[in-house]
């Protein structure tokens, strides 16, 4: 999937991410960034990432700028 940097919670480390064609924003965390750093990312960054469930809802994982 693919979406763009909407949030980024720096004293948290994670931020939300804008999905292509849904209306839901999904949460990511650092440690699911791949290939850049939180400190790397700015609000706007295209990305590439998959969406998986977690207990608290859908998620994004193996986040990759692109």
């Amino acid at each position: 999937m693919e979406g763009t940097i909407k949030t980024l919670i720096a004293d948290k480390e994670f931020g939300f991410i804008t999905v292509d064609g849904e209306e839901k924003d999904l949460f990511f965390h650092k440690n699911e960034l791949k290939g850049v750093t939180y400190e790397e990312l700015k609000a706007g960054d295209r990305v590439s990432f998959e969406k998986t469930d977690s207990p608290k809802g859908p998620n994004a994982t193996n986040v990759t700028r692109i």
